[in-house]
C-alpha cells in the first residue's frame, strides 16, 4: 500500500528491549515533500513525536527508487504501548512483523 503525503515518517526496523518492547526505531522522517536520511530514534523520542501528533507508518524503501516507500499499517500509541492500526488479530506484541535490527 502506498500513502503519499499522509504521514510524517516511516519506521523501517526496530530494536527490541529484553521485555519485548521497542527500544529504538530506524526511521525516515518527512521534510516537506522529501525525506531525511535514516535516523535512529529512542523509544522516548518516538513516543514524544507520536504524542505531538506526528503520524508514522511501517514500511520499507523500494530498491533503486531513492526515497520511495512501500508502506503498511499506521503506528499508534495506546496506553503507552506502540500498536499497529489495523492491529493483527490477537496480537499483543509491540509492532509485530516489523523487521528487527
Amino acid at each position: 500500500m502506498k500513502e503519499s503525503g499522509k504521514f510524517d515518517g516511516v519506521i523501517e526496523a526496530v530494536r527490541l528491549a529484553p521485555d519485548g518492547r521497542v527500544a529504538m526505531a530506524r526511521t525516515f522522517e518527512r521534510i516537506g515533500p522529501a525525506f531525511k536520511d535514516s535516523a535512529l530514534l529512542s523509544r522516548e523520542q518516538l513516543v514524544a513525536r507520536l504524542k505531538a501528533g506526528k503520524k508514522y507508518v511501517v514500511g520499507k524503501r523500494t530498491a533503486g527508487q531513492g526515497f520511495t516507500f512501500v508502506t503498511g499499517a499506521s503506528v499508534r500509541l495506546v496506553d503507552g504501548v506502540l500498536r499497529l492500526e489495523p492491529a493483527p488479530a490477537g496480537e499483543t506484541a509491540e509492532l509485530p512483523g516489523v523487521p528487527v535490527f
